[in-house]
């Protein structure tokens, strides 16, 4: 009789996971919390305009995310666009991204950016990791470029994302940034990024079906209240006041969950777990009639604005309005994370306001605000070794989240490829 599997979580991870699952003649069942797949990638109804609550985009290094396109018949759906970056400051918009814009920024002198452009291609050329593992980000970037040009440059990244926990950071999590958009430039002047048709609904959708036609199961509104395990070994879950029994648990849920789920783990693996702190977002998705920037992504250092910067997400995808994403990014438990939504919508008119002068009340058509708690894990120096094994010591179950691809920051296509190989895992 074939095992019934469990998967916890239908974000882009857990879909992955119950796609591979079912290529390889299973029939999982997905139990995921809320009314619809995707997590962080999920979209919503934005007045008619259905389009994602985070903004997502894609690289050309995203091996595992265009592999399933085109396993699923949808490799023709992505499209590459040519993009710019900008940096405001000095209360004015610079061109950012590539050397003559780094020539002519305001603010660095000749040696500044000279520094700084060398530790830029060095990043992008580094293939090894290992040797940035365990050094803390701040003191690897200030002995690169040095101090003034990092509080220019990557300071408000550090205090407006991580704000306490900014001074304890892997260099190996931040150098990734680096090198994956330095692996979309297709030449050293010009980047290109992808989006899909239909935006990744499309993708959700398509990836949905296929788990379902194949006999798995997706469960939407199923939130799992307890994995239950006896003498070391998986029975089952409790979900809706109801047991219900499987061979085998795959969890994807952010690992704050588990020590609620999973409460009969060993408190020392449960200690691990709870350990793993995370940064929430609170992103405001604004509808305009005019373009804020030509860039589609946006740096930001200004007394007044409490953001690293932003996304003009209809610089990378065409659609009828323009659309931006301010992401206010903050510990899950600071003061600011409970301030009301129109706190941030008034923030995110006024800052758009003062970097494009000619925007006013009118422009802005609509505001929509989503808050989730578990954004991104806070990668701390030598932050995998910290991490208990995927494979548990309880035989039939496997754990992770997005933690797991440290030292690559969250992305589609790295949750894709852990999803599968956690499936190749549990049926080997």
């Amino acid at each position: 009789m074939r095992q019934r599997i469990a998967v916890l979580g239908g974000g882009a991870m857990g879909l992955a996971t119950a796609y591979q699952l079912v290529l390889d003649g299973y029939q999982p069942v997905i139990f995921e919390a809320d009314d619809r797949v995707g997590g962080m990638a999920a979209a919503f109804d934005f007045n008619n305009l259905i389009i994602e609550r985070y903004y997502h985009y894609y690289c050309t290094s995203d091996s595992a995310f265009l592999q399933v396109l085109d396993e699923l018949g949808l490799a023709k759906k992505i499209y590459w666009v040519e993009t710019k970056m900008g940096y405001w400051y000095l209360n004015r918009l610079q061109s950012w991204g590539n050397p003559f814009a780094l020539l002519k920024f305001q603010g660095l002198s000749p040696l500044a950016k000279l520094r700084y452009g060398l530790h830029i291609f060095t990043s992008t050329k580094r293939k090894n990791w290992a040797s940035l593992d365990g050094m803390e980000a701040t003191g690897w970037l200030k002995r690169w470029i040095g101090d003034k040009t990092y509080d220019i440059l990557w300071r408000t990244l550090f205090d407006y994302k991580f704000y306490n926990y900014a001074k304890n950071l892997s260099a190996a999590w931040i150098w990734s940034r680096i090198h994956r958009i330095g692996l979309s430039r297709y030449d050293l002047f010009r980047e290109k990024l992808g989006y899909l048709e239909g935006g990744t609904d499309t993708f959700l959708n398509a990836i949905k079906y296929t788990i379902e036609a194949s006999g798995g199961e997706v469960r939407l509104k199923s939130p799992v209240s307890r994995v239950v395990i006896e003498a070391g070994v998986i029975k089952g879950i409790e979900a809706s006041g109801k047991f219900e029994a499987f061979n085998k648990v795959i969890s994807t849920i952010p690992l704050p969950h588990v020590s609620r789920l999973f409460p009969d783990l060993p408190s020392d693996i449960l200690n691990a777990y709870q350990s793993v702190n995370n940064i929430a977002v609170v992103c405001v998705v604004a509808k305009l009639n005019k373009r804020v920037s030509e860039n589609f992504w946006l740096n930001t250092n200004d007394e007044e604005m409490d953001i690293p910067g932003l996304v003009e997400y209809t610089n990378l995808r065409p659609l009828d309005h323009h659309i931006v994403y301010v992401p206010f990014y903050m510990p899950k438990e600071h003061p600011k994370y409970q301030e009301s939504d129109q706190i941030f919508k008034d923030k995110v008119q006024r800052y758009l306001k003062k970097i494009n002068p000619e925007l006013n009340d009118g422009d802005f058509l609509d505001l929509h605000v989503s808050r989730y708690k578990y954004a991104q894990p806070i990668c701390e120096p030598n932050f995998l070794n910290k991490l208990p094994p995927i494979e548990s010591t309880v035989h039939g179950l496997w754990i992770a989240d997005t933690s797991y691809y440290y030292p690559e920051d969250r992305n589609i296509s790295d949750s894709i490829r852990l999803g599968r190989e956690m499936a190749k895992m549990a049926i080997q």
